[in-house]
């Protein structure tokens, strides 16, 4: 498969597991299943919980944030992106984490934000710089593994001051960029572990071990950990991407999000041919505060070509 086709699964996968997971979340395991007991019946991307089908959350919003600021800036512009997301977070989308909406709204510097926030409140760990990291890392593969897991980490930093989520978001960064170059993530992950910071590896080790299952997560799967580790656990426990999706959003809990970093991994692993079509066609990315911008499938794509070109 070419590399730009892995690029492409990635950014598109991503973007279907948010828009098909969003209707479902908060809610209980098995939701999904429960409603669409055959898969590949049809029918699934309907939604519902305030989403139109096929639009895509919070998650895909600030990836699309992200993605057009690295191309039109030529690289990583943190105070770009940061004004980016501001102008989104003050156009009031329909969701927005509560982490990320204080960072963007306390009126402090792309360089301050963040890490005032983390000294006031000591919880930053949420999986808000997780989910929007597959148009970066795509954007970033082709730059080695020093330098994508270095700008994850700068990114994440914008808006989360726990050094968790950002190691988080480096792993997945790198995850993605091994398997653009044809290797299997999963083989990979020891050597990516033994380059997380030493204060939290440990317990990236335990969420993504080949042994490790959602049910022994000590915390919601909104936390970055649990999310990390459950969507590595749907790529591993299944096996194509329609199935991968749909066993990360029957978990419960944050579903977009899950369901987004899952879509990420599984359509790069997979590439964009293995995405359904009844899924992908109806996507849909609102932009608010960007002059009623709505991006689409074909835009999508565009996008992952300039960025994995």
């Amino acid at each position: 498969m070419q590399r730009i086709q892995r690029a492409a699964g990635a950014v598109i996968g991503s973007a279907v597991g948010d828009a098909l997971g969003g209707p479902f979340e908060f809610g209980p395991q098995g939701a999904f299943s429960a409603r669409f007991p055959v898969p590949g019946a049809g029918g699934e991307m309907t939604g519902g919980g305030g989403w139109d089908a096929g639009e895509a959350t919070d998650d895909t919003q600030m990836a699309v944030l992200v993605a057009e600021s690295l191309l039109e800036q030529g690289g990583l512009d943190l105070p770009d992106i940061f004004t980016r997301f501001q102008r989104w977070a003050a156009s009031d989308p329909k969701d927005i984490g509560l982490q990320t909406e204080d960072v963007l709204t306390n009126g402090m510097t792309w360089d301050l934000a963040a890490a005032v926030h983390f000294q006031v409140n000591q919880r930053a760990a949420g999986n808000g710089s997780l989910m929007r990291a597959s148009t970066s890392a795509v954007y970033f593969a082709s730059a080695g593994r020093e330098a994508t897991m270095a700008a994850a980490r700068r990114i994440a930093a914008l808006t989360h001051g726990d050094r968790a989520a950002w190691e988080g978001t480096a792993i997945f960064h790198e995850l993605i960029r091994v398997t653009l170059e044809d290797t299997d993530p999963l083989v990979a992950l020891p050597d990516i572990l033994a380059l997380v910071h030493p204060d939290h590896r440990g317990r990236y080790a335990t969420v993504l071990a080949p042994d490790w299952h959602p049910e022994q997560a000590t915390e919601f799967n909104g936390a970055v950990w649990p999310c990390l580790g459950s969507a590595v656990w749907a790529l591993r426990t299944t096996t194509g991407f329609e199935d991968a999706v749909r066993a990360a959003i029957d978990l419960g809990g944050d579903t977009d999000t899950v369901a987004a970093v899952t879509g990420g991994l599984a359509g790069a692993y997979y590439g964009p041919d293995a995405i359904p079509a009844r899924w992908s066609q109806a996507l849909h990315v609102p932009l608010p505060g960007f002059d009623g911008r709505v991006l689409h499938l074909a835009d999508l794509l565009h996008l992952a070509h300039r960025l994995g070109g």
